[in-house]
């Protein structure tokens, strides 16, 4: 093979090859593989690296994708189980955690991921200083919190997929109901990505044309077209999954790809993910949950302070409540 590479070429340059744009994820299950597949398939860098505890699934994952590499623009796919493989990531994507278990509380997943994390973000920080972290493990928000607490990166840097995903649900089944595509369909699910998520019905529009002015009691109790159905179908979806498949994957990993694309892109989109949000709408706690954010090459580059009305100001603070009740149990 030497022979036939020194017959065919004839080496032109010693200089080592400059990667711009390195992806890596933790976590080869469902969701890790679905976020790398959305990621290869949007080509967004040249090098995708995967860290994972279980070698076998990690090589026959790796393996599997490199063969599929002719088909997409992705020049170098790599994996090990020790971390310096992610050296010099502009992004880390980290899936890999305890899953919740049968009879386990929140605040007891929790706590087993607070231990995971604590090796998973020592390691990552010390191979990726100035990589920006998505958090997409479960429960998003509070891990999210504890992530950016461990690895003491300022509050951009640090991001939850929250409700990103959320939204792109409620989107769809507006859009269903309407049958309008749901990219022209737009509004906002910001708080928990969660049970305590808040559909911002105040701000729901098409082509710039509030629904609530074409029927003032949407989303409310008093809504005699039961609209407030869509959002408990984006509550209910994600165990609805659960439930037939065993698990969420396609969703999240497209929504995560999303975000990544305005990071490595500096596209400046807005995106409902999960940062403190102390001194927003009478939050006085250092919780993490969904409120609009623009990404951009930094992170999060701004927040964009969306008028709510009384009744979802009060919903988000319910939110945040039900998130402090729970992150101020977290002992790091």
């Amino acid at each position: 093979m030497a022979t036939v590479k020194r017959e065919l070429t004839k080496n032109f340059t010693s200089e080592k090859v400059v990667h711009h744009t390195k992806v890596s994820i933790i976590g080869t299950g469902s969701v890790g593989m679905a976020c790398a597949i959305s990621i290869l398939l949007k080509g967004l860098s040249d090098e995708l690296a995967f860290v994972d505890n279980d070698e076998g699934k990690l090589m026959g994952e790796t393996v599997d994708l490199q063969h599929g590499s002719p088909f997409m623009k992705m020049p170098n796919i790599v994996s090990s189980k020790d971390y310096l493989v992610t050296a010099n990531s502009s992004v880390v994507i980290i899936t890999a955690g305890a899953r919740q278990i049968k009879g386990e509380t929140r605040l007891d997943l929790v706590h087993r991921n607070v231990s995971v994390f604590k090796f998973m973000i020592s390691k990552i920080i010390q191979h990726s200083p100035r990589c920006k972290l998505i958090i997409v493990t479960n429960p998003v928000d509070i891990l999210t919190y504890v992530a950016w607490k461990l690895s003491a990166f300022p509050k951009n840097r640090v991001i939850g997929s929250g409700c990103n995903l959320d939204t792109a649900r409620f989107r769809f089944f507006i859009g269903q109901r309407l049958g309008i595509h749901p990219e022209s369909c737009h509004g906002l699910v910001l708080g928990e990505h969660g049970d305590s998520s808040v559909p911002v019905w105040s701000g729901v529009n098409i082509a710039g044309i509030p629904l609530k002015d074409l029927h003032p009691n949407i989303g409310t109790e008093e809504d005699s077209e039961r609209w407030g159905d869509v959002h408990k179908q984006v509550v209910s979806s994600g165990y609805e999954m659960l439930k037939k498949k065993g698990y969420t994957s396609w969703g999240v990993g497209l929504s995560v790809a999303d975000l990544t694309e305005s990071i490595l892109k500096n596209l400046r989109r807005v995106h409902p993910v999960s940062t403190i949000s102390k001194g927003l709408y009478g939050i006085n706690e250092e919780v993490f949950l969904s409120v609009p954010c623009i990404l951009g090459e930094n992170g999060i580059t701004d927040v964009i302070k969306v008028k709510l009305t009384p009744e979802e100001e009060a919903l988000l603070k319910k939110s945040a409540e039900i998130l402090w009740k729970i992150q101020k149990e977290v002992k790091l």
